[in-house]
């Protein structure tokens, strides 16, 4: 497969629904889907007649496709077979509809400064697909505590809501009083979504992360996904260099690690932006040459997901430590467990 290309595997699993991936058992679902290239290798309509849609059958079928063809595929995919946009997935909705009230989005969990964590955040970090809010908490907490330890560094973690509004909006000079002040940054983080519903910044189904060197005028993508969020990727740097006043060269990194299931994108971008964030730009000195390469680079998901909520438990211990020798304490556990343990 060359460098500028990616599976078209990876693009349907990322598509289909599960439904169609086999809920109904292997083999048992086919459809025409019919993929239009618009580009100069595969300009003509390709038919995959009778797909059946097992991972086994995607992966035997796949054939390279440009990273420039993207776009057209994914909009020529029949709205039935496309991934739903909700960010409460089938298996959260069940989680949540089998305890109850306990696990419902209003119940606030942990309040860390300006974030607030609720129970369904915590059960979308445990078992399912990041929420905005987790990746929030995230960029928070590296905020908070990685970034005061290096003064001199001028790094902005922008928020996914934040991402969002610049991906969004019509006006980009309406939104400069949302956005933070660059005229010093070096680099910026930018969690980037899917969604391509204004109306929705909790939409989506795909994460991946931009990172922008300012001083360079370099945008580097890391899509745990090939190149699902390429599209996306490609339009928030156009709209960053807007907002920047300067033209921002894209470049989508190959050696970005790979996940090997439908619901660690987020995780990937959690773990990622850490590494480089503190492994490549923290600790580099000042006149070296930094490799923003993620080559040879092991994702462990599973203990990624271990270690946040770690940090969040025990963010959450020290909240409740605090509040039970705060003079305004109460002693109605009642109206205590309203509140979330904070840390600010």
């Amino acid at each position: 497969m060359s460098p500028r290309s990616f599976r078209l595997s990876k693009l349907l699993l990322n598509s289909i629904t599960s439904t169609s991936l086999g809920s109904q058992g292997t083999g048992t679902t086919t459809s025409d889907l019919f993929i239009i290239l618009h580009s100069k290798t595969f300009q003509r309509l390709q038919p995959l007649s009778r797909l059946c849609c097992t991972c086994e059958a995607l992966t035997q079928l796949a054939t390279p496709i440009p990273f420039s063809a993207i776009p057209a595929i994914q909009a020529s995919i029949p709205f039935q077979f496309r991934k739903p946009t909700s960010t409460m997935p089938s298996f959260r909705r069940k989680i949540t509809k089998h305890f109850g009230d306990s696990l419902t989005p209003s119940k606030p969990y942990l309040s860390y400064h300006d974030i607030l964590l609720t129970s369904d955040d915590i059960v979308s970090l445990k078992y399912d697909w990041l929420t905005d809010n987790n990746i929030a908490f995230w960029e928070e907490w590296l905020e908070r505590e990685v970034l005061p330890k290096y003064p001199r560094a001028h790094i902005v973690l922008l928020r996914p809501s934040i991402t969002f509004l610049l991906m969004q909006a019509i006006d980009l000079k309406s939104i400069g009083s949302a956005l933070p002040d660059f005229k010093k940054t070096t680099h910026i983080f930018l969690p980037v979504n899917d969604s391509r519903d204004r109306e929705r910044a909790d939409g989506g189904s795909h994460w991946s992360l931009l990172v922008v060197s300012v001083i360079d005028r370099v945008a580097f993508h890391y899509d745990s996904l090939g190149g699902a969020n390429f599209y996306e990727a490609q339009k928030c740097t156009d709209r960053l260099g807007r907002v920047l006043g300067m033209p921002l060269r894209f470049h989508q990194m190959e050696d970005s690690p790979q996940q090997g299931n439908n619901s660690d994108c987020g995780v990937y971008v959690c773990i990622v932006m850490r590494h480089l964030l503190i492994k490549r730009l923290l600790n580099a000195n000042s006149n070296e040459k930094v490799s923003m390469s993620m080559a040879n680079k092991v994702i462990d998901s599973a203990g990624g997901r271990k270690e946040m909520m770690q940090i969040i438990e025990s963010l959450r211990k020290e909240g409740e430590r605090r509040r039970s020798l705060s003079p305004m304490s109460t002693s109605s556990k009642s109206g205590s467990s309203k509140t979330p343990p904070r840390i600010e």
